[in-house]
């Protein structure tokens, strides 16, 4: 402290500046977490995927495969909601069906080419779940303006692929196939692990079997409940029914 003309002034250390790019992660992190707490709709699920991954309106999610997209979408169809397909000019209508997708509610764009974006955009206005094959990386100011428009519609985008800031990455591993036999039989159903990560969260898992012989989705066993490690090994009887293919 020192006084000059009758102004007496103290003197504090220098407080090192904080990194801008850490303040900005704080704050996102801190709206995340005041977003999570609010009770937020979410989208009905097929039984076997309500245990593990619920879909909240308002975010966007990024899956490994089309048929993963389809087993999402196969919720909320079956519980009377709109959905679109955009970019999947390979869309299996018979295998989305037998998921439990209601074709006559669901809006296909196969072949959007550079207009996608805007298609997606126009979908989320009517639709309550979108599935997007986007065909080029994503830049996050587009992702940014596409999540608000998702909060204010109350809607959801399921990204074949990656996609920025997702809410959660939903990926299928471990695949078994079972009926090949020693190369005499035929396919009848897939064991799988569903994997869901949140961030750098440990990823939840459970084992399914998809598809099960009818074509539909199915939990695999009921001795492993939520966010439970599923054994990569299976036991030796297992092992013999069953063949990995592919």
């Amino acid at each position: 402290m020192f006084e000059h003309r009758g102004v007496t002034a103290a003197l504090h250390p220098t407080e090192p500046q904080a990194d801008p790019r850490t303040e900005i992660d704080r704050l996102r992190e801190r709206m995340r977490r005041m977003e999570d707490g609010l009770a937020r709709p979410e989208l009905d699920a097929l039984p076997g995927l309500s245990q593990v991954i619920r879909l909240r309106v308002g975010g966007s999610y990024q899956v490994d495969s089309a048929s993963l997209a389809l087993a999402l979408m196969a919720g909320p169809s079956r519980g009377g909601a709109w959905c679109a397909a955009v970019g999947l000019s390979d869309f299996g209508a018979e295998a989305a069906a037998e998921l439990g997708v209601v074709l006559e509610r669901t809006i296909l764009v196969p072949e959007p080419g550079e207009a996608w974006l805007e298609a997606t955009a126009a979908l989320v206005d009517v639709a309550s779940l979108v599935l997007v094959r986007p065909p080029a990386r994503v830049p996050e100011a587009v992702a940014a303006k596409l999540s608000a428009r998702l909060r204010k519609r109350s809607a959801v985008l399921v990204s074949i692929g990656p996609w920025p800031r997702a809410e959660a990455s939903v990926s299928l591993a471990e695949p078994r196939w079972t009926g090949a036999g020693r190369g005499e039989g035929h396919l009848r159903s897939r064991r799988v692990v569903l994997e869901v990560r949140r961030g750098s969260a440990p990823p939840r898992r459970t084992a399914l079997w998809f598809p099960e012989p009818d074509g539909s989705l199915a939990p695999a066993s009921s001795r492993w409940s939520e966010g439970e490690a599923v054994p990569s090994r299976w036991s030796s009887r297992e092992r013999v029914e069953t063949r990995e293919v592919g």
